[in-house]
């Protein structure tokens, strides 16, 4: 399933369709998907990679973890929703797993 981005989004997006990011589900403004990992020990490991990516960027998800299971949240607070950025760095979230 792509997703379509609502005109409503933002200035920041345009709506077209966004193949590459199928696991990526649009849940109440942002963008979310859960990784389930091999072990705790990987989740966590994937987590810090996770960290280091969004302080690099000065962009932070929202995060949730559950044994091997992460979950990510992707928004932009100030633009009300999802744009471009979130858009990258879910992809660049997904090189990281």
């Amino acid at each position: 399933m792509s997703i379509r981005v609502p005109a409503s989004a933002g200035p920041y997006l345009d709506d077209r369709d966004t193949p590459d990011m199928d696991d990526w589900r649009e849940v109440e403004g942002a963008l979310e998907r859960t990784y389930e990992l091999g072990s705790f020990e990987e989740a966590i490991a994937f987590l810090n990679r996770v960290a280091v990516l969004a302080e690099a960027e000065n962009h932070h998800p929202d995060i949730a973890i559950a044994y091997r299971k992460v979950t990510l949240r992707w928004t932009t607070h100030s633009a009300g929703g999802i744009t471009d950025r979130d858009r990258e760095l879910a992809r660049r979230s997904d090189e990281l797993a």
